[in-house]
């Protein structure tokens, strides 16, 4: 897998042109996975060569990257992977694109997602599914479905997306490729195209952590035009701190999850005891109840971030109406999927009169005992760790008609986003079917600097073992 420091060292060797034009063929000759919507081919070339006649420098310059479709970004439509944005150009760029691009990134294309990025496995895409890196008959995961394939078949060394309750690291642990979700607030969610408002992260998927350490140290940061960003706290850590307190979720270590996952779980536990690392079982009470706060909550958030789309403002418009309410009812039913319909339906029942006390207000005094039983552990641990996922990726079409087993497949990753919390997928290895195997490491706000510096003294190890 090629890395950032590899494409530059290319870059030098021969130009960002020719670095840029082989990911746009990449992309192309990949077309069949489905990973990538739209190409900013025209647009990137002209970057490429304001990198090599020196007019654009920076941390980045000339490596190519791509941007799940929920970013507003230059060069291509913004479309959410929906009708209703099929045609929507962006006025402006998000501002987690425009500080890469400050850098000299090169965005190549827009990834497909579920639209809106509602689902698990990027196959609600208006635009249809993306397929999975190693296996095509598998789902790519999601909603950054897209950004994890393009990467983890090496048509870009990085790709943003978006973690609302798992979309970075569950893909990421079906494509073997390193997720992380940060704490909430340190990247800025202006330009993106929002979910849940209290859930939304920006993230990273990379081959490696290096590169996800360096994005995120480019990416982080407060922003005037997003009022719940942090003060910049994100700076790489050389090495991780010794003798570390870490628990393991007994939680997620149950007869539920697929035993090979466990045992690759376990064997990365043993690698941290060796390295002299404190590992015990920890549980907490609050989890089973994690995934119905999760959807009530979120639900009740995307019916009141999507109810912009009217058909008035920006976007799919449907014609041959005779009044207001026809022009809305109509726009919405042909642009939103089905999947887009049921949780702003759940929404609007959660949120609706004599519904909203026996719902919402109970889920969210659940959220606030989650969270509290969170830091009681991390007065103790120093991070947790457990599975991304109860299985490895399934076969497209097997959960579709049924989206309670799909909403199942959240349990492990909705946690840490009710919070609030850092959260990294990493590679821990494959089954015995070739497909990867996902581990997630979990630590308390603001320590995301200090889980990747753990995570890759670990990884270290490993290429050093082959």
């Amino acid at each position: 897998m090629t890395n950032i420091s590899e494409i530059k060292d290319q870059i030098k060797d021969t130009s960002a042109r020719q670095v840029v034009e082989k990911a746009i063929k990449m992309a192309k000759d990949k077309s069949e996975y489905n990973a990538i919507l739209n190409l900013t081919e025209e647009r990137a070339l002209i970057r490429a060569d304001k990198v090599d006649s020196g007019l654009i420098g920076g941390k980045l310059a000339g490596v190519p990257f791509v941007a799940k479709d929920n970013f507003l970004a230059f060069g291509a439509p913004t479309t959410a992977a929906s009708k209703m944005l099929e045609n929507f150009d962006a006025p402006l760029q998000a501002t987690s694109v425009e500080k890469l691009e400050a850098e000299g990134a090169i965005c190549i294309g827009k990834a497909n997602l579920d639209a809106f990025a509602h689902g698990g496995s990027t196959e609600n895409s208006a635009f249809g599914p993306t397929k999975n890196a190693v296996d095509m008959e598998k789902v790519a995961g999601g909603s950054s479905g897209g950004s994890a394939v393009a990467t983890a078949l090496d048509i870009v060394p990085f790709a943003l997306g978006t973690d609302t309750g798992g979309s970075i690291r569950q893909p990421a642990s079906f494509n073997g490729v390193v997720g992380i979700k940060p704490t909430y607030g340190t990247v800025s969610r202006y330009g993106v195209v929002a979910m849940a408002s209290s859930t939304d992260t920006i993230g990273v998927l990379a081959n490696n952590i290096a590169d996800v350490e360096l994005v995120m140290e480019i990416m982080s940061g407060q922003d005037v035009r997003d009022m719940t960003t942090l003060p910049d706290f994100f700076k790489v850590q050389d090495k991780p701190k010794s003798n570390q307190k870490i628990g393991i979720i007994s939680d997620f270590m149950t007869d539920g999850v697929d035993i090979e996952i466990r045992d690759k779980v376990n064997e990365y536990v043993d690698k941290l005891r060796a390295d002299g690392h404190t590992v015990e079982e920890v549980s907490l009470s609050m989890i089973e109840y994690a995934l119905a706060i999760y959807y009530i909550i979120v639900p009740a958030e995307i019916s009141s971030n999507l109810a912009r789309f009217d058909g008035i403002r920006y976007g799919h418009r449907a014609n041959s109406v005779k009044t207001l309410a026809e022009l809305y009812g109509k726009t919405r039913d042909q642009g939103f999927m089905t999947e887009n319909k049921r949780r702003i339906m759940i929404g609007s029942y959660v949120l609706s009169s004599g519904f909203f006390d026996a719902y919402y207000l109970k889920a969210q005094k659940a959220r606030t005992l989650l969270i509290n039983e969170f830091n009681e552990l991390f007065k103790t641990y120093d991070a947790l760790i457990g599975p991304v996922a109860p299985t490895t990726a399934f076969k497209i079409g097997e959960n579709i008609t049924d989206p309670v087993k799909m909403y199942l497949n959240d349990i492990m990753t909705v946690p840490a986003s009710l919070v609030g919390l850092p959260a990294i997928s990493v590679p821990a290895g494959y089954n015995k079917s070739g497909m990867p195997i996902g581990l997630q490491i979990i630590g308390p706000m603001r320590s995301d600097a200090s889980l990747l510096s753990l995570a890759k003294s670990e990884e270290t190890k490993q290429w050093i073992n082959q």
